[in-house]
C-alpha cells in the first residue's frame, strides 16, 4: 500500500504492506534507529513517538494508518543547526540516563508533553504522568523526573 509520512519534517512516499508497524518501517526502511523496540507491547514505552504532536507507541501503530501524518522520532529533536534540544541537554545534566535504551521514548513523550504544557515545570503530577508512562530499569526516575522539569524551565526562559 502506498503511503507518505512526513518524518522530522521530510516526506516520505513508501509502499507498504497493511501489517507493518510504524516503527518498523521508522527503522528498517528509514533507517531511524533511535525508535527503539523493547516489549512490542506498548507497555515499556521506549518506541514512543509523536504524530501530529502527540506521543504514540510506534509498535502498536500501523504504518498505514500514519498516512498523511507528520511523525517526529527522537532523530529530529535537535534544531536545525544540530543544537541539542533542551530536553537533551537536560537529561545529559541531570544524568538522566544509563544504559539509554528508554531514552528516546522518554525524550519523546517529554516533548510532546512539553509541547502541550509549557508550564509543565510547575506541575510535578503532570510530570509524574509523563515519568509514569514508560519503563526505565536503571536511573529510579528521579533524574528523569529533574531533567525534564529543568528542560521546561528552560524552554519556557528561552521563550519568554
Amino acid at each position: 500500500m502506498k503511503i507518505t509520512l512526513t518524518v522530522n519534517g521530510t516526506a516520505h512516499d513508501l509502499d507498504v504492506e497493511p501489517r507493518r508497524l510504524l516503527a518498523d518501517v521508522l527503522r528498517d526502511d528509514l533507517g531511524l534507529t533511535g525508535t527503539h523496540l523493547g516489549c512490542e507491547h506498548g507497555i515499556c514505552g521506549a518506541c514512543s513517538v509523536l504524530m501530529d504532536g502527540q506521543a504514540v507507541r510506534a509498535c502498536l501503530v500501523l504504518a498505514v494508518q500514519c498516512d498523511g501524518r507528520s511523525i517526529r522520532t527522537v532523530e529530529g529533536l535537535a534544531g536545525p543547526d544540530g543544537e541539542p534540544h533542551p530536553l537533551q541537554r537536560a537529561f545529559s545534566a541531570e544524568h538522566a540516563l544509563q544504559c539509554g535504551f528508554c531514552t528516546p521514548g522518554f525524550l519523546m513523550v517529554a516533548a510532546g508533553a512539553l509541547d502541550a504544557d509549557p508550564d509543565l515545570a510547575d506541575k510535578p503530577d503532570a510530570i509524574e504522568g509523563v515519568v509514569g508512562s514508560n519503563i526505565c530499569r536503571c536511573t529510579g526516575y528521579e533524574p528523569i523526573r529533574r531533567a525534564i522539569a529543568r528542560a521546561a524551565r528552560e524552554k519556557r526562559e528561552t521563550t519568554a
